[in-house]
């Protein structure tokens, strides 16, 4: 059974976007490695890892072409926030690090207010605050 689990994305420059990620407060281990090509940008409390790679480096895991996310969504990235005042915080902080809000913050259900983002390669991030005391049973 698997232990840990982790996401790969391709990106453009993995300088820009380590400092991109570095502004909405995330950080980064060097566990995995750390190069010009890599970098390990740590999700969450369970320290969920998303490695960075290059489009180059990405390129040499899979068979076929890297997609283009600004093309179409193959996934979203979702987070939690603890608060709407920090779904709120976290979009202003990706658009202000060079992203763009695809969805501005909102109610969503009667229990979940969130928002989204694209990062500097267009790949779709949802930030979400819970209440989960108004959650349906």
């Amino acid at each position: 059974m698997a232990k840990e689990f982790w996401l790969s994305l391709p990106v453009k420059n993995v300088s820009k976007s380590r400092e991109f990620f570095t502004k909405l407060g995330f950080q980064f281990t060097s566990r995995f490695g750390e190069g010009a090509n890599c970098a390990g940008l740590m999700m969450g409390e369970k320290n969920v890892m998303v490695m960075l790679f290059e489009e180059s480096a990405f390129k040499g895991f899979i068979p076929n072409e890297v997609a283009h996310p600004k093309n179409g969504t193959e996934v979203l990235l979702s987070f939690d926030a603890q608060s709407k005042e920090e779904v709120d915080e976290m979009t202003a902080k990706a658009v202000a690090a060079g992203g763009t809000s695809n969805h501005k913050p909102s109610p969503m259900t009667g229990w979940m207010y969130g928002s989204g983002f694209t990062d500097l390669d267009g790949h779709s991030w949802n930030i979400l605050y819970m209440d989960m005391s108004k959650m349906p049973g």
